[in-house]
């Protein structure tokens, strides 16, 4: 099943409810960078969308959240503990 997204993932530095609602999302889009997957390819698995239909959508969608996943790789984690050790 294809989650729900944003066209663009939150910017902050803040953790958003939208981040703890994507997390599976931002795992799977490091896994696929990891791999070395084509941002086509892994836009077309993880959101659904046809890369041929609109290119330049597609690759901000990609771009956008796996900076996100980036972020909370090195970042947004420790929001994420400091809330469950509240």
């Amino acid at each position: 099943m294809i989650e729900t997204f944003d066209d663009t993932a939150p910017a902050g530095q803040e953790l958003t409810a939208y981040d703890k609602a994507h997390v599976k999302l931002y795992a799977r889009l490091l896994d696929a960078d990891a791999d070395g997957a084509d941002w086509a390819e892994a836009v077309q698995i993880l959101f659904g969308l046809d890369p041929a239909h609109d290119p330049e959508r597609c690759r901000r969608i990609h771009d956008s959240h796996l900076a996100r996943a980036r972020w909370m790789t090195h970042t947004g984690y420790r929001h994420l503990l400091r809330q469950s050790h509240g």
